[in-house]
C-alpha cells in the first residue's frame, strides 16, 4: 500500500493543530485535574509566579513533539484519528515514561504528581496523534481545525467550571 504524506504546508498545518488541541488538554490537566497536586510545597517545583512565567517555554517543548508526532506518522501507519490516538499514545507512554522514572530517580516530586504527569502527558500526545492521523486518513484540514476549536474551548470551560465549583484550585493573586 503507498503511504500517503501530506505536502509540506499541510504538514505545518497539522503540527499546529495538534499542538492547539496538546495545549487545550494541557491547561485543563494542570489547572484543573492536577491542580490540587500543585498546592502541596515541593523543593522539586519553582515557585509558582516563576513557574507561571515559563510556561510559554513547556508549550513550545509540546510544539517540538507535534512536529515529531508528522514527522513519524505516516512511516508508522497511524492513519485516521484512531490509529493516530494510539500510534500518539505509543509514543506518549515511551517518552513520558522514560521522563517520569528519570525524575524519579533524581528528584523529590511526589509519586502522585510523577503519575500524575506521566498519565496526563501520555494521553495529551495521543490527543495529538489522533489530530496527526486524521488527515492521513483523509479527514479535510477545515473539518480538523473546527474540531480541535471545539475542544480547546470545552478543555477550556471545563477546566473554569472546576475552577468554580472547588474541584480545582483557582489561581489566586496575593
Amino acid at each position: 500500500m503507498q503511504m500517503p504524506l501530506l505536502a509540506l504546508r499541510q504538514r505545518i498545518i497539522v503540527a499546529l493543530l495538534a499542538w492547539l488541541a496538546m495545549v487545550g488538554f494541557d491547561f485543563f490537566l494542570h489547572a484543573g485535574l492536577l491542580a490540587k497536586l500543585y498546592l502541596v510545597p515541593s523543593p522539586f517545583r519553582l515557585p509558582p509566579e516563576r513557574a507561571f512565567g515559563l510556561i510559554p517555554l513547556g508549550y513550545a517543548s509540546f510544539l517540538l513533539l507535534a512536529f515529531a508526532l508528522v514527522w513519524l506518522a505516516p512511516y508508522l501507519s497511524a492513519w485516521g484519528s484512531v490509529k493516530g490516538f494510539l500510534f500518539g499514545l505509543r509514543v506518549g507512554i515511551l517518552v513520558w515514561g522514560a521522563i517520569v522514572l528519570g525524575l524519579a530517580s533524581i528528584s523529590t516530586a511526589s509519586t502522585t504528581l510523577l503519575l500524575g504527569w506521566f498519565v496526563g502527558q501520555a494521553t495529551e500526545l495521543g490527543i495529538g496523534g489522533a489530530i496527526v492521523g486524521s488527515p492521513i486518513g483523509g479527514k479535510r484540514l477545515r473539518t480538523i481545525a473546527v474540531r480541535v476549536i471545539v475542544f480547546v474551548v470545552g478543555a477550556l470551560v471545563l477546566t473554569v467550571l472546576m475552577q468554580s465549583a472547588g474541584l480545582a484550585p483557582a489561581v489566586k493573586r496575593p
